[in-house]
């Protein structure tokens, strides 16, 4: 069981009207339209990574958390990444390769256009949208050892941006290989997948988190509490968060020490 207060912790992190607070109600509108559609298509989806742990442990955001992440099945991925242009409203849109030509990530965000802030690592630099954001994941089956290997042919990218004096000068670069793995290298490495089949779904290709949860974990999802709303967790959430956190309702030693998020303005 958890040991610590709740209100103790909101009052020292989030207290309403701070600027985490605001961010965060910013990111459970962006979350709603996102739900909203999901549930018209019949797309399931669940929080993902600290967000899950928030809605186990804290019944809401993790009161120091400056982001939301959600996760999918691929399929339902692909299917949302052709909805969201058409039916997300105009303060919102949707990140990804067909929207943003210079967005190289291999996971989505859905962003506000009522704000803006840049990520602490920079890579935002060369793209068009820079509101707040709600990151979506696709997850497959593909064994470990190909996750791997599909990170280490996608992280080039990554190495250039980060050594890149002037990012924007290296991007057709970025681009290419981007594509490359999302045309050629991907395609093969899943059917690879096939040839050494896992009962194990992981993060996308390209994306370089790990979760190893058979698909019977995730569906059907079960909606819990979640601030002032409701949102979706994975079946046997609990088990996946001793996966990846261990003893995942004990607070950190050091909490609240990470942001993802600078310069942040709201209107």
């Amino acid at each position: 069981m958890a040991s610590f207060d709740a209100k103790e912790l909101r009052a020292k992190y989030n207290p309403e009207g701070s600027l985490t607070w605001r961010m965060q109600e910013r990111m459970l509108e962006v979350l709603e339209v996102i739900d909203g559609i999901c549930r018209r298509h019949e797309i399931s989806y669940w929080l993902s990574g600290g967000s899950m742990l928030g809605a186990v442990r804290h019944q809401g955001f993790i009161p120091w958390d400056d982001d939301l992440d959600i996760e999918m099945l691929r399929p339902d991925f692909e299917r949302l990444m052709a909805i969201l242009p058409k039916e997300l409203p105009e303060h919102l849109a949707l990140q990804w390769h067909t929207t943003d030509e210079n967005y190289f990530f291999q996971f989505a965000k859905v962003r506000d256009r009522n704000s803006r802030l840049f990520e602490r690592n920079g890579y935002d630099k060369v793209w068009k949208e820079h509101g707040i954001w709600v990151d979506i994941f696709p997850l497959e089956r593909v064994p470990l050892w190909i996750h791997k290997l599909s990170n280490t042919t996608f992280g080039h990218t990554y190495k250039m941006m980060r050594t890149a004096q002037e990012p924007k000068k290296v991007m057709g670069k970025v681009r290419a290989l981007a594509a490359l793995n999302r045309n050629i290298i991907f395609p093969v490495l899943r059917g690879l997948a096939k040839v050494f089949p896992t009962k194990f779904y992981d993060f996308g290709l390209g994306i370089p988190y790990y979760e190893k949860c058979p698909k019977e974990d995730f569906l059907p999802v079960r909606y819990v509490p979640y601030e002032h709303t409701n949102a979706p967790i994975m079946k046997e959430a609990e088990k996946c968060l001793a996966y990846r956190y261990g003893d995942y309702m004990s607070l950190p030693k050091n909490p609240g020490s990470e942001y993802h998020s600078e310069d942040v303005e709201i209107w």
